[in-house]
C-alpha cells in the first residue's frame, strides 16, 4: 500500500534550505519515494490554516518510506533541513486497490 509523507514548512533561512533542495530528491528517489507537490501554488479553502510550503511524497509502503527517514543519506540531509526549515510532516496511510 502506498503511503505519503505530507509536510508543511516554514524556510528560515533560504540559501541553507536551497543546498537541502539540490540534495535531497536523489535520496528520495533512492528508496522509491516521488513527489507529488513541491511547493507549488497554495489555495486554502476552509478554517484559518495558512501553510507556507507544503511538499507531498509519495512511497511505495510504509517500510520504504521508514528506510529512507533513517538512510546514510537522508540522516546526512536531515541537520541541514531542521537548521533551515520549522514546519509539521505526517505519514499517511493509501487506500488498498
Amino acid at each position: 500500500m502506498s503511503v505519503y509523507l505530507f509536510i508543511n514548512i516554514k524556510v528560515i533561512d533560504q540559501s541553507l534550505y536551497a543546498e537541502y533542495v539540490k540534495q535531497v530528491p536523489a535520496t528520495v528517489e533512492k528508496y522509491e519515494g516521488r513527489y507529488l507537490a513541491r511547493g507549488g501554488k497554495l489555495q486554502v479553502l476552509s478554517g484559518e490554516w495558512r501553510p507556507e510550503r507544503i511538499i507531498l511524497i509519495e512511497f511505495p509502503s510504509s517500510e520504504k518510506l521508514q528506510q529512507w527517514l533513517h538512510s546514510p543519506e537522508y540522516s546526512a540531509l536531515k541537520e541541514i533541513r531542521e537548521r533551515s526549515t520549522r514546519g509539521q510532516a505526517v505519514i499517511i496511510e493509501g487506500i488498498d486497490a
